[in-house]
């Protein structure tokens, strides 16, 4: 299927590794030119160049996870030409015991997972809007709505995001700007990967032990029972860049495996 994508140009934060780097290498093999984010200028670079197909990756490097890191990547970014499509991807997590987490935690997850996409869209949305053409997306999580208990600052953020997403959409209504947020579950990425580490330190466990018991122990209402590949999620993201979902706007997409109990 043709998604109708060449030509346009996207800014993906956080797209070194993982999702973000499954959702660019995407939108480039439908012919999009794709701003690779990190923050790390060397890392950036070597993540746009394994990049290929019919579009093009182009790295530029910056920290949004502060508003002057943002002031920063927006003035490279100007380089590139207008941004058609904004996916929202930079995010970190971190499991951590409730009474353990100290305000300066709360305050840094809020930072990087939530004001990092409302500032980038705050800049771009609006020639988006006077072209009369655009896409934003949020990458949020199941943990939206699944609260896990083991990081709850990061369900947090990630349940602020779908706010955001919702009253963004509105606020552009009738412009040609959709706005929407995807919900990954569990994907196999290196920061999971980090993570059932240390859940399996924590446990007493092997990785390998831990990798087995994860979804019967932490998430076993999940009805693939596996981690999803970031491709799988990359699909749907690339699906809500283009103008094909010009109909889907101020909406939540699941690629979660099922876990959340509920049809809406």
């Amino acid at each position: 299927m043709d998604l109708q994508l060449m030509g346009k140009t996207a800014v993906v934060t956080g797209s070194t590794s993982g999702i973000g780097q499954a959702i660019a290498q995407a939108l480039v093999n439908e012919g999009a030119t794709v701003v690779v984010n990190g923050r790390d200028a060397d890392r950036t670079k070597e993540a746009a160049n394994s990049i290929q197909g019919s579009g093009k990756a182009v790295p530029v490097h910056g920290d949004v996870g502060s508003a002057d890191g943002v002031a920063e990547f927006l003035e490279r970014v100007t380089d590139v030409g207008d941004v058609d499509i904004l996916v929202n991807n930079a995010g970190i997590f971190q499991p951590m015991p409730f009474f353990e987490i100290p305000d300066a935690e709360w305050s840094r997850f809020f930072e990087i997972n939530v004001l990092s996409g409302i500032r980038l869209s705050r800049a771009l949305a609006p020639g988006m809007q006077q072209r009369g053409w655009g896409r934003i997306l949020f990458i949020s999580s199941e943990s939206a709505f699944s609260i896990p208990d083991e990081m709850v600052h990061y369900g947090m953020t990630k349940t602020a995001q779908l706010s955001v997403t919702r009253g963004l959409a509105k606020t552009l209504r009738g412009t040609g700007v959709s706005v929407n947020a995807v919900l990954p579950g569990p994907t196999w990425t290196e920061g999971v990967a980090e993570y059932v580490r240390q859940l399996a330190e924590q446990e007493g466990l092997s990785e390998e032990e831990m990798r087995k018991q994860f979804f019967p122990k932490f998430r076993p209402q999940s009805l693939i029972e596996r981690f999803i590949e970031p491709t799988e999620v990359a699909s749907m993201v690339t699906y809500l860049a283009s103008p094909l979902s010009a109909a889907t706007t101020g909406s939540a997409h699941r690629v979660e495996g099922g876990m959340v109990d509920d049809l809406g």
